[in-house]
């Protein structure tokens, strides 16, 4: 195998590229795309109806709805892209053949046909049961079978993932150990195998309920099982958007890692103990006791969020170390306001690490105390977290790789580049505005799933404070900002693909080469700097100080209810 000619080389980059990975990291990436524009379609329409000025479709239609968005955006665009990133970190990044390609392919097929088959069942209006679909709401078990397909396939991708690591370290393909942004690839695969043989743990019974061969399904047994496949796929998007951030600020600045070590053992916190975190969402339910929930969702889970603050720190701080380094020294900022801003895949990353990290995680922790949560718990308020890490997050630094790729993966030239550089704004500040404004509505008691929140009709009638009603027209506006933003990206990259100009994709080989410009070492390398950012510093303690005064803030709301025992 190794002698035969199966490595293209990107005659811009020096990426290197097996023949079988290249296909299945196209067709993942593709399939990715298309789940976008259906959920993003979906998306509209919720936002509309949840828009109480416009609500569009009625209750029936509405939760079916919500439950095709849900699952088209949170497990298949997101799912797909990060098969693609699997293969690019492992099979590209190492310079390695993929492992069993063929099996590679049945397991894009799996995930293919189980996301059809449940959006199919989600579409003929008797399974909407949203994303967490708890029992005893049934749903047709074709729902169920193409989940449990889906999460197969994905898991068939992880093994291949890990199977491509062997291959590359037998053959030596790389030397030492592997590279920070295979290792947070790594970090993402280990978590996946965890989530889905989680999933499957409680999907499979529940499908086998849906056609009669179990006989019931306790749904508190159900949740608490459920959120350690449902949360923690979440935490998947949250290795791999953070070995993303690492990637662009190799592929943009040639900047290395501040401490290599540091940033693995960061990742390795995540392996540890980033799934605890999925009980903050069963913080309300009675079966579970309180040791449980507070160790879950504090001590043990302060070492997670300990891990994305460090994350938070290096990447800014690997790309002012470099920035300096290229003579940009004037006083503390001038790094951040000499950085190519006009380059999407620049923009988009630092945006999707500020909103990551101001907005879902100074939420996320607030969330995932015990007595805090009682405020905000099943309000908009959640959905306002989740959007902020998975969206403004993790599909932002997607979208921002994306306009790497479109040139080295596709071999072609991105049309419209002037509405690219705008694309990332448009997205990261649309959907952080909206994210604020579904916590502020939240905070004021505005329901999570309600389809009207008026209660129109209700025996017990409740009128929300005016300002609730501007937190919603705020989120309807920035909404439709936001979804313009995605617009433009799946019209970028479709177009692209469809009608930009072909690039020279570079010729066949046997030989494996070295990559081109600064990225060889940024990306492949192994760096450990002195701490010379501080610039970064400075942003650090503003986080600090966010998340100490919004913290408090939420602890002086919580005691104006106090009076109610």
């Amino acid at each position: 195998m190794a002698n035969v000619a199966q490595f293209r080389v990107c005659p811009r980059t020096g990426l290197q590229f097996h023949r079988s990975a290249e296909t299945l990291i196209k067709v993942n990436a593709v399939a990715a795309v298309v789940a976008l524009l259906v959920g993003g379609i979906l998306a509209l329409l919720v936002l509309l109806t949840r828009w109480q000025a416009v609500h569009i479709i009625d209750a029936e239609n509405f939760y079916m709805v919500l439950t095709a968005h849900g699952l088209d955006m949170l497990a298949y665009w997101i799912i797909f892209f990060e098969i693609a990133i699997l293969y690019f970190c492992s099979s590209t990044l190492l310079r390695s053949r993929l492992a069993t390609p063929r099996i590679a392919w049945l397991g894009f097929w799996l995930m293919l046909i189980g996301a059809v088959a449940n959006n199919v069942a989600v579409f003929r209006g008797d399974s909407s049961v949203m994303f967490t679909s708890y029992p005893p709401l049934p749903a047709n078990q074709l729902f169920y079978l193409g989940l449990i397909l889906f999460a197969v396939g994905a898991l068939i991708g992880c093994f291949v993932f890990l199977g491509t690591l062997v291959v590359a370290k037998a053959e030596k393909t790389y030397e030492g150990s592997i590279p920070l942004v295979t290792f947070g690839a790594l970090t993402a695969a280990i978590i996946a195998i965890f989530t889905i043989a989680s999933g499957a743990i409680i999907l499979i019974p529940t499908w086998l309920w849906s056609i009669g061969y179990v006989s019931h399904i306790d749904p508190l047994m159900y949740r608490t099982v459920w959120w350690a496949f449902g949360h923690s796929s979440q935490q998947i998007n949250v290795s791999a958007h953070v070995a993303v951030w690492y990637a662009i600020a190799a592929i943009v600045f040639g900047a290395k890692p501040m401490s290599e070590r540091v940033s693995r053992v960061a990742f390795t916190l995540y392996i540890l103990f980033l799934q605890l975190a999925s009980a903050h969402h069963l913080l309300a339910d009675p079966g579970l006791s309180t040791e449980w929930k507070v160790f879950n969702t504090s001590y043990a889970m302060y070492l997670a969020v300990l891990a994305s603050m460090i994350h938070g720190l290096t990447v800014p701080g690997a790309i002012e170390v470099a920035q300096r380094g290229k003579g940009f020294t004037k006083g503390l900022f001038e790094w951040i306001r000499k950085a190519p801003w006009g380059n999407p895949v620049f923009s988009g990353m630092f945006i999707s690490l500020l909103g990551f990290g101001f907005l879902g995680g100074i939420s996320g922790v607030m969330m995932g105390t015990e007595q805090l949560n009682m405020l905000i718990h099943n309000t908009i308020y959640v959905p306002g977290h989740f959007h902020a890490t998975v969206v403004v997050g993790t599909t932002l630094a997607f979208m921002s790789i994306t306009y790497f790729l479109i040139p080295t993966l596709f071999n072609r030239e991105m049309i419209l580049p002037g509405l690219a550089k705008w694309q990332p704004y448009l997205f990261g500040l649309g959907m952080s505005v909206f994210c604020l404004a579904m916590m502020g509505a939240g905070t004021l008691g505005v329901p999570r799933r309600h389809w009207d929140i008026t209660f129109a009709g209700s025996a017990l009638p409740y009128e929300f404070p005016g300002t609730a009603w501007l937190m919603i027209a705020v989120f309807g506006i920035s909404g439709l900002v936001a979804i313009v933003g995605g617009g433009a990206y799946i019209l970028i990259t479709v177009g692209s693909l469809l009608f930009g100009k072909k690039l020279d994709a570079g010729a066949y080989t046997a030989q494996r080469t070295v990559l081109k410009m600064p990225v060889a070492t940024a990306m492949t390398g192994h760096g450990s700097a002195g701490f010379a950012a501080p610039g970064t510093f400075v942003f650090a303690m503003v986080f600090l100080a966010a998340f100490v005064l919004y913290y408090f803030v939420n602890w002086k709301y919580l005691s104006t209810v106090w009076g109610l025992s």
